[in-house]
C-alpha cells in the first residue's frame, strides 16, 4: 500500500529554507510542502506564489494548530524558535528547527524537555554543514588513534562578512533576534562535539571593532547587540586544551578549520574546502612542521553529505533517531556558547554544564 503523503508547514521561508529545505523536501517521494506563512503577508504570498504552495496563513500560530498539517520546518531567527517549537510539539507536530537551536541555554533546554515529552515526535536541529562530507573519515582516523591521546584543538573561523563599517546592522548583531549567538561560534563548536569531548570550563574575551551600524529598518546608528571577535580557552573533558579564534572582520588571512594535535600525531580539517591534511607516527612520521603534513583522501564510500531533509523524513516514517542535528548536542551548543559570553562580560572563567540558567545573566 502506497504510504500517506507527509504534509509539511514551512514557517519563514528565508534563505536557507529556499535554499536547501524546500528543494530537499521535494526531492522526497510522498512529502507535500501544504502551507506557508512569513512575518509579513506579502512575503507570505510572494513564497506561496513561487513555490506553489497551496496554503498561507497570517500567524504562525494558525499555520502549528492545524490539524491537516503533519511536521514543521521552522526558519526563523533564533527568537522564535523556542516558541514556535514548545508549540509544535503540544500540538503533535514534528519539528526541524533552523540552526541556531534558540536565544540562550534555558530556552534550548525547555525545547529538549518538550522533546523528551513527546518521544513519538521527530525533532531536529539544521546541522552545521561544516565537515558534513569528511565525517566519517576524521571520526574513523580520531578513534583509530591517528593523533594518539588528544592534548589540543585549534578552532579557526576568520572572515570578512563584517569587515565593512557601513554594512547595515544584521539580525545577527541584533541581541533581541540572535541572543547569545555570535559569528560562527556556535556553528564551529557544533562540527567540534562530533569529535571531541565538550568542554567542562571555558575562559573567553569579546570585542566589536566596529560598534555600532545603520538599523536598515529604521535608518538609526545603533549599537551592535553581539561581538565581531572572539576568542575562547577551554578544558575539555579528560583534559585536552582547546583555543577558539573567530571573527567576521578579518579580510586578509581568512581560514575555516579545525586541527587536532596529539602524542601521535596532528589532523587538520579545512572546513572550507572538506580537505584533510595530516602527520602520525603509525605513517613513520617522528615529529614535523604543519606544511610537512600530507593529504588525507577521502574514499567516495567513505565521504558524507548534505542530507537533513531526508534524515528528518526518513526519522518521522522509520523511528530511525536523528544524528544531525539532535536537541541534546542543540543543548551543549547553546550552553557553551552562553558560557562565553558570561565569561567575556565578567572575565572570569566558566564551568560547564552551566548551574544556573536564565533568560538574561
Amino acid at each position: 500500500m502506497a504510504q500517506r503523503p507527509l504534509r509539511i508547514g514551512l514557517i519563514g521561508a528565508g534563505a536557507n529554507t529556499r535554499l536547501r529545505h524546500i528543494p530537499g523536501l521535494r526531492a522526497l517521494p510522498d512529502v507535500e510542502i501544504v502551507a506557508v506563512v512569513n512575518r509579513r503577508p506579502a512575503s507570505t504570498a510572494a513564497a506561496a506564489r513561487e513555490y506553489g504552495i497551496p496554503r498561507t496563513f497570517e500567524r504562525w500560530q494558525d499555520l502549528v494548530a492545524d490539524r491537516d498539517i503533519d511536521a514543521l520546518v521552522i526558519g526563523t531567527w533564533p527568537y522564535l524558535h523556542c516558541a514556535i517549537t514548545l508549540a509544535a510539539l503540544e500540538a503533535g507536530k514534528h519539528v526541524l528547527t533552523e540552526a541556531r537551536m534558540s536565544m540562550n541555554a534555558a530556552e534550548a533546554h525547555r525545547m529538549l524537555a518538550a522533546a523528551r515529552r513527546r518521544p513519538d515526535l521527530v525533532t531536529q536541529i539544521v546541522p552545521s554543514p561544516y565537515g558534513l562530507a569528511v565525517h566519517n573519515v576524521v571520526a574513523d582516523l580520531l578513534e583509530s588513534g591517528y593523533v594518539g591521546e588528544l592534548r589540543e584543538v585549534r578552532v579557526v573561523g576568520l572572515n570578512a562578512s563584517l569587515a565593512d563599517p557601513a554594512a547595515p546592522l544584521s539580525w545577527r548583531q541584533d541581541v533581541a533576534l540572535s541572543g547569545y549567538n555570535m559569528l560562527t561560534l556556535g556553528i564551529l563548536h557544533e562540527t567540534l562535539l562530533r569529535w571531541a569531548p565538550p568542554p567542562v570550563q571555558v575562559m573567553a574575551q569579546a570585542h566589536a571593532f566596529i560598534p555600532s551600524r545603520i538599523d536598515p529598518e529604521s535608518g538609526v546608528r545603533r549599537p551592535v547587540g553581539t561581538p565581531d571577535s572572539v576568542q575562547v580557552i577551554a578544558v575539555l573533558e579528560g583534559g585536552a586544551r582547546a583555543v577558539y579564534q573567530v571573527s567576521g572582520v578579518t579580510p586578509f588571512g581568512q581560514e575555516l578549520s579545525i586541527t587536532f594535535y596529539g602524542t601521535e600525531g596532528v589532523l587538520y580539517c579545512d572546513l572550507a574546502t572538506d580537505r584533510l591534511r595530516g602527520l602520525s607516527r603509525r605513517d613513520g612520521a617522528t615529529s614535523g612542521r604543519l606544511e610537512e603534513m600530507k593529504d588525507i583522501p577521502v574514499p567516495p564510500e567513505r565521504a558524507g553529505g548534505w542530507r537533513v531533509e531526508a534524515e528528518f523524513v526518513e526519522a518521522i516514517r522509520g523511528g530511525e533517531p536523528v544524528r544531525f542535528t539532535d536537541f541534546e548536542t542543540g543543548v551543549l551548543y547553546m550552553e557553551f556558547t552562553e558560557a562565553v559570553a558570561r565569561s567575556a562580560r565578567t572575565g572570569e572563567a566558566v564551568r560547564l554544564p552551566l548551574e544556573e540558567l536564565g533568560e538574561e545573566d
